[in-house]
């Protein structure tokens, strides 16, 4: 994650302009323009650390000499009473970024802290955790940041874009093949070598590494759609709302069709039975839970310090 691109300076941006009308002028009201402040973040819970970077974006954002000092870092399982963070700097920021700051440590810690807990349910298996489609919009990167934050996986990194067939899909286009077909014919065309001179073409191939870049995945429901897949030249097929046995049976046979393709499972996972679908052979468990419905981590900002300059 680039903590320092567009999207998160404009994510902050918009953060600090929703809390202005309360904690700006509250902090306003409160607190000397002049004062300078020490404070603390600590954990009220044990939970995944995630959106430290974010929280030090966001201080900086409103005091360049902010001195923020991360008492540990994303990814470690913190205890309840912990402190991850120290701050000192003017009073003012300290108290104007204490909501936006909590409001994404929270939200980000309690993705990766449930996305931990499935990871240690299938340990041992050959699955991997990731979240569905079903990301918070305009979120999308912060929701897989968190995933990945708390041990999952994010299927596609790496791939400068996807296509993802799905139901709605192939039924426009007239079924798996007919879906499966114009997608490769649409990759073919975008992966093909910019346009050059004459000279410069001649004896040109595609880049490798370009035409491999761009991922297919197709949702299949039945055993007839999962076969059609497979000889149509999927090698990602997404299980959609099976059960346990029928994963089981579905993997068993996309091995047997194309050994190498990967197949994930969406759809019906929760929790208790995070294993028993692990132990099917899936590459995938596509959870929406992670970014659905994770419970906020809790944290709290305390004022340990007030001087007037």
């Amino acid at each position: 994650m680039d903590w320092n691109s567009d999207y998160i300076t404009n994510l902050i941006a918009r953060a600090l302009h929703e809390s202005e009308r309360v904690d700006a002028v509250t902090a306003t009201a409160i607190a000397s323009a002049n004062s300078a402040a020490s404070g603390r973040i600590f954990a009220e819970e044990e939970a995944v650390m995630a959106g430290l970077p974010l929280a030090a974006r966001v201080f900086a954002t409103l005091d360049s000499r902010m001195q923020v000092d991360a008492l540990t870092q994303d990814g470690t399982l913190v205890s309840r009473g912990q402190d991850v963070v120290r701050l000192k700097g003017t009073l003012s920021a300290i108290l104007t970024g204490q909501q936006p700051v909590l409001n994404f440590v929270e939200w980000l810690s309690g993705i990766a802290t449930l996305t931990h807990s499935y990871v240690l349910e299938v340990d041992g298996s050959r699955a991997k955790i990731c979240c569905t489609q079903k990301t918070t919009s305009g979120l999308h990167m912060l929701d897989q940041y968190a995933v990945e934050t708390g041990g999952g996986s994010n299927p596609g990194v790496g791939s400068a874009q996807i296509i993802r067939i799905t139901e709605s899909h192939i039924s426009v286009a007239g079924g798996v093949k007919a879906a499966l077909d114009q997608a490769h014919a649409d990759a073919a065309l975008r992966m093909q070598p910019q346009a050059m001179t004459a000279y410069e073409a001649v004896g040109t191939i595609p880049n490798l590494h370009e035409v491999n870049s761009l991922s297919i995945h197709v949702e299949v429901r039945n055993e007839l759609e999962l076969r059609e897949a497979l000889e149509s030249g999927a090698d990602w097929v997404i299980l959609w709302n099976l059960t346990p046995a029928e994963v089981r049976s579905f993997v068993s046979i996309a091995r047997s069709i194309r050994f190498d393709c990967i197949v994930e499972v969406s759809g019906n996972i929760a929790l208790q039975n995070a294993r028993e679908y692990a132990q099917t052979g899936a590459d995938f468990l596509a959870v929406a839970a992670l970014t659905q419905s994770a419970p906020r981590a809790s944290f709290r900002l305390l004022v340990d310090g007030i001087e007037e300059t």
